[in-house]
C-alpha cells in the first residue's frame, strides 16, 4: 500500500514538474506553429507561376485526355484553399503527405529513403565541428594575443571567407588530383555489395570523408571564433579573479568555472544546427552526388513537386520547433539558475 501511494506520488511529481509542463506548453505551441507554416508555405508555392503539368503541356506525345486526367488525380483541378484543406485532412488523420507528382510515389516514402543518408552526414559533420572547434576556441582564448592566437585566428577567417560551394569545389579538385585515394562522389562503391558489414561500414565512413569537411569549415570557422569570445568574456569576470586569487588550479579555473559560464550561448547555437540539418547538407550533397533530401527537395522545387516541397518544408519547420526545445532543456540542465519559464 505504502509502496502503491509513493508511486503515485512519484507519478504526479513527474507530470506536475516544470519540465513536463514546459514540454507539454512547447508542444501545443507546435501545433499552431505548424498550422500557421503550412499555410504560408502552401499560399507562397500557389504564388509561383503555373503548375507541375505546365512541363508535360509541352510534350506532344502525351494527350489532353491523359493531362486532365492527371489534374484530376493530384487535385489540381481544385482550388487552392480545397487543395490545402483536402492535403491538411490527411495529414492530420493520415499522417499522408499527399503522392509526389513526378515520382507517382507516396511523399513520406520517398523521405524515408533520403533522409538517412541526410542525417547520417549532417550528424557527421556536427560532431567533428564541434569536437574541433571547441579545443581550439579554448586554446585561442587562454593563449590570448601570442603566435597560437593569431594562427587559429587566421585560420577562422579563412574559413568564415570561403563560401561551402568554393570549400566543395575545391575538394573535388583535390579528390581528382590524389585519385585514388579519395573518392569522387556518391555514397557507396561499385561493389559495396561484396562487402562484409564491417566493410560496407568503412566503404561509406571513406565516401563521407570530403562532403563532411566540406559541411564542417565554415560552421567550425564560427563556432570557434565565437568559443574564443565567450571564453575571453568570462575570464575577465570578477569571479574568476577572486577564484584564481584563492590559489584554484589554473585548470579548474579554466573548465569548472570559466568554460561552465561561456557555454551556454554555445549551447543556444544547437537548436539551430540542428534546424539547418536538412538545408545545410545540400551543397555536399549536389556536389559530391549524395543520394540525401537536398537533391530530391531541389529537383522538387524545379519540378513544382507541390506536396515533395511541402513535406520537406514542414520537417524543416519541425527540426527547428524540435532544435529549439532540446537547446532550452540543454541550457537547463547545464545551468540549474535557468528557469524554463523565463525562456522564449
Amino acid at each position: 500500500m505504502i509502496a502503491h501511494r509513493d508511486d503515485s506520488i512519484s507519478l504526479a511529481s513527474i507530470l506536475t514538474s516544470e519540465t513536463t509542463l514546459y514540454i507539454v506548453k512547447r508542444f501545443l505551441q507546435a501545433i499552431l506553429t505548424l498550422f500557421l507554416a503550412s499555410a504560408l508555405s502552401f499560399a507562397i508555392i500557389q504564388l509561383a507561376p503555373g503548375d507541375y503539368l505546365d512541363t508535360l503541356r509541352n510534350n506532344p506525345q502525351i494527350s489532353p485526355e491523359r493531362l486532365a486526367e492527371l489534374q484530376r488525380q493530384f487535385g489540381l483541378d481544385q482550388p487552392a484553399i480545397i487543395q490545402y484543406w483536402r492535403w491538411l485532412v490527411r495529414v492530420i488523420t493520415r499522417f499522408d503527405f499527399g503522392e509526389s507528382f513526378v515520382y507517382f510515389r507516396p511523399v513520406a516514402s520517398l523521405l524515408r529513403e533520403r533522409i538517412g543518408a541526410t542525417l547520417l552526414l549532417a550528424v557527421s559533420s556536427i560532431i567533428i565541428t564541434w569536437a574541433i572547434a571547441l579545443p581550439l576556441g579554448i586554446i585561442s582564448a587562454v593563449k590570448q594575443n601570442t603566435f597560437v592566437d593569431r594562427a587559429l585566428r587566421v585560420l577562422s577567417y579563412l574559413g568564415q571567407g570561403f563560401p561551402s560551394f568554393i570549400t566543395a569545389l575545391v575538394l573535388l579538385f583535390f579528390a581528382q588530383l590524389t585519385s585514388p585515394l579519395f573518392p569522387i562522389g556518391g555514397m557507396t562503391s561499385i561493389n559495396h555489395s561484396d562487402f562484409s558489414p564491417l566493410g560496407k561500414v568503412l566503404d561509406i565512413g571513406w565516401h563521407m570523408i570530403l562532403p563532411t569537411i566540406a559541411l564542417s569549415v565554415t560552421s567550425f570557422a564560427g563556432l570557434q571564433r565565437l568559443t574564443r569570445g565567450q571564453l575571453l568574456d568570462v575570464l575577465r569576470q570578477d569571479y574568476i579573479q577572486t577564484a584564481r586569487a584563492k590559489g584554484l588550479p589554473e585548470n579548474k579555473v579554466l573548465y569548472v568555472h570559466a568554460l561552465r559560464n561561456a557555454i551556454n550561448p554555445l549551447i543556444t547555437l544547437i537548436g539551430f544546427e540542428f534546424a539547418s540539418l536538412l538545408s545545410g547538407s545540400f551543397i555536399a550533397e549536389f556536389f559530391f552526388n549524395w543520394p540525401g533530401l537536398g537533391r530530391l527537395i531541389l529537383q522538387a522545387v524545379q519540378a513544382q513537386d507541390l506536396y515533395l516541397i511541402m513535406a520537406s518544408l514542414m520537417m524543416g519547420a519541425t527540426m527547428l520547433i524540435i532544435g529549439n526545445l532540446l537547446a532550452d532543456l540543454l541550457l537547463k540542465s547545464v545551468d540549474p539558475r535557468i528557469k524554463l519559464e523565463d525562456l522564449k
